[in-house]
């Protein structure tokens, strides 16, 4: 049984079919058939090697359908910085559900909607299950998984727009009521993800905890009019909130196990929340693999092999999490200084790997500062 049909949960469900791991698969989700939270989801450049060796076809289907570009840009209070050579692509959540649920449905696998599990006692017998419900996963609930979950100060609040933006954009506003961030790109033709960001003194300066959430879409429509460039941003459950930090001592606890956000959240500022839940999943399919038939040695060689690349990679969002709760003072540096401290933020970048990635942002910065980068890292 695989409790939520986002990334982790179909793509575990098409995986463990697929590799004759599992005769009786149920994937049941709470919600209906295209409910989603955001618009389009990141994927750093190379985020799709993952998916190259064992499974070419639905690298080729996700691949198809999205954007993808070269830079990322910059805009503190008018002043705009190009990092060159860190690419992205992104593509509507919505779709990549849709990709990873066709698959699914190829291999005649049950997917029940619309269905909410209290309890252990809702389930009939079952052999594995896995918990991919998500950052207030039910499963986590129902063992001792040693949870500890904490929240970031500042509020966001996902929108979308019809503005196409030609890079992953982090937009910097100082304004009399405080300061705000915005992050966006687009993950189709014609339409974009808008995140915006405000620290707690903003919050409550800007009185959004009192305001009605078109009220606050209008504030946010001007604070970043020029950003828009006239478009409107669209609503999607776009209530202001904040981050959690989510991680489990315990991978597993019996014969439940967990996957994606249940386990552990990356900030959604390094692009990798999608990546790291679909990558559980392979992991976790993999343990099957070296240890068909036996569940307990099968979860412990998925947590054994997975646990220590994916601590990586939530550190690194950790680090990058950390870096926008102070954006506010970032933002009285000099704009070189703050965009340099923004692409070494989650310290895995060092001078020269940024400057075989990024040669043209090494170069402006020695032009515009009459500094050398490793003078400041």
């Amino acid at each position: 049984v695989i409790l939520g049909a986002g990334p982790a949960g179909l793509y575990a469900a098409y995986l463990l079919r697929k590799k004759g791991l599992a005769r009786d698969i149920r994937v049941i989700e709470q919600n209906p058939p295209g409910a989603t939270f955001g618009f389009g989801v990141v994927f750093s450049d190379r985020a799709l090697e993952f998916l190259n060796d064992d499974d070419r076809e639905t690298h080729d289907a996700i691949a198809r359908g999205m954007e993808t570009w070269s830079d990322i840009r910059l805009d503190i209070d008018g002043a705009v910085i190009v990092l060159d050579g860190i690419g992205f692509s992104a593509i509507a959540r919505l779709d990549l559900l849709e990709i990873l649920h066709a698959r699914a449905a190829d291999l005649d696998i049950p997917l029940l909607y619309n269905t909410r599990i209290e309890s252990l006692s809702d389930l009939d017998e079952f052999d594995l299950l896995i918990g991919a419900d998500g950052v207030n996963s039910a499963v986590r609930g129902w063992g001792d998984f040693g949870t500890s979950r904490d929240r970031l100060t500042n509020r966001f609040a996902w929108y979308g727009t019809r503005k196409r933006f030609e890079a992953l954009t982090q937009t910097f506003r100082a304004t009399d009521a405080g300061h705000f961030n915005a992050h966006h790109y687009r993950y189709q033709r014609d339409m974009s993800t808008f995140i915006a960001e405000v620290d707690e003194a903003t919050f409550h300066a800007a009185g959004f905890g009192e305001m009605s959430r078109r009220a606050a879409r209008d504030c946010l429509e001007q604070v970043f009019a020029d950003a828009l460039d006239g478009h409107r941003l669209m609503d999607n459950n776009s209530n202001w909130r904040r981050f959690p930090k989510i991680h489990n001592e315990r991978w597993s606890v019996n014969n439940m196990v967990l996957l994606g956000d249940a386990l552990h959240t990356a900030h959604y500022s390094i692009g990798s929340g999608t990546r790291l839940a679909m990558e559980d999943a392979i992991a976790l399919v993999r343990g099957f693999e070296s240890h068909p038939g036996d569940v307990p040695a099968a979860l412990g060689a998925y947590e054994a092999a997975r646990r220590p690349v994916a601590g990586k990679i939530v550190a690194a969002a950790n680090q990058s999490a950390a870096w926008y709760e102070d954006f506010a003072a970032h933002m009285a540096l000099d704009p070189w200084d703050m965009a340099l401290g923004y692409i070494t933020r989650s310290d895995r970048i060092d001078p020269q790997r940024l400057a075989r990635l990024s040669p043209g942002f090494v170069a402006a910065y020695r032009a515009n500062t009459g500094r050398d980068i490793a003078d400041r890292l």
